[in-house]
């Protein structure tokens, strides 16, 4: 049978969550939800559930490499989400493995805290994917959290955001989306900042619920899929931005667990997306 079709793909480069609610599981069930075909690429092992991570066992370098290489040495990938990278070793092999197949789309979160407050990351790599990362990707998705640690400065409002987010442009970044979810107030504020563009405020009101576990993982894939479907980044930011509102209140009165219920990324499923194989989309 001629092989004349081919489906959309995203790979992601993240840790795995037992749970199933964040990580490379949450990245997964959004990538097949908008219509995505997904690959994966485990970086660590986290022992957790809807109460918080209880254990990491980091996958050593060499089992990430092969992972990515035979992905990319296989299939066609229109975009990269990167999660967790736990070592320095997993961050250098993702930076050489980047050079090699130079993705037209890198959606970088960078997943350093979790909700429960765990440390996810060794000290050191925080420097260097600030310094060696940040350039290669598309657009970097903090929290306000990690956006502490890689600004420097203490986030306590929507002016340190913009103050923030700035500092991270002046860092290296092509784009930043400054998630302010964790602030005090009734909206879900983010701002988008591109150089040489004025930020643009991205705004919806927060849904009162506590199944919000994996909402950053959910978000920086669904921007990723958006991409990868053809959308330019403001555009695949204000529709990843709807698809996780309406995930959250989809999933706002289910119970999972006796903590952080995930959303539900599957509120209204898409088939995959499928394009002539000769097909080359324009990034």
């Amino acid at each position: 049978m001629q092989q004349s079709k081919k489906y959309i793909s995203c790979l992601t480069i993240a840790g795995s969550d037992s749970g199933g609610g964040a990580g490379m599981q949450a990245d997964i069930k959004t990538f097949s939800a908008l219509g995505v075909y997904g690959a994966s690429a485990i970086t660590a092992i986290t022992a957790q559930n809807t109460c918080g991570v209880e254990e990491v066992f980091p996958i050593p370098s060499q089992g990430v490499k092969a992972q990515i290489e035979a992905v990319f040495n296989d299939m066609t990938i229109e975009a990269v989400k990167i999660g967790m990278l736990h070592s320095v070793e997993v961050v250098q092999v993702v930076i050489e493995m980047l050079e090699r197949y130079h993705p037209p789309i890198v959606i970088l979160d960078p997943v350093m805290v979790s909700t429960s407050g765990h440390r996810l990351i060794e000290e050191n790599s925080i420097h260097l994917i600030a310094t060696q990362l940040f350039s290669r990707a598309t657009v970097i998705t903090p929290n306000v959290d990690e956006a502490i640690l890689l600004s420097g400065i203490p986030i306590q409002n929507q002016n340190d955001l913009y103050t923030a987010g700035e500092i991270l442009l002046q860092k290296g970044c092509k784009a930043v989306l400054m998630k302010g979810g964790h602030l005090q107030g009734e909206s879900m504020n983010d701002i988008l900042f591109q150089a040489h563009l004025a930020p643009q405020l991205f705004s919806s009101p927060k849904i009162d619920t506590r199944n919000t576990h994996g909402t950053g993982c959910t978000l920086s894939s669904a921007i990723a899929a958006f991409m990868a479907l053809g959308h330019p980044l403001q555009e695949a930011v204000s529709l990843a931005k709807q698809y996780i509102q309406q995930a959250l209140s989809e999933g706002a009165n289910v119970y999972l667990g006796k903590g952080h219920g995930g959303v539900n990324h599957n509120f209204s499923p898409c088939k995959y997306v499928k394009v002539d194989r000769i097909q080359k989309t324009d990034f």
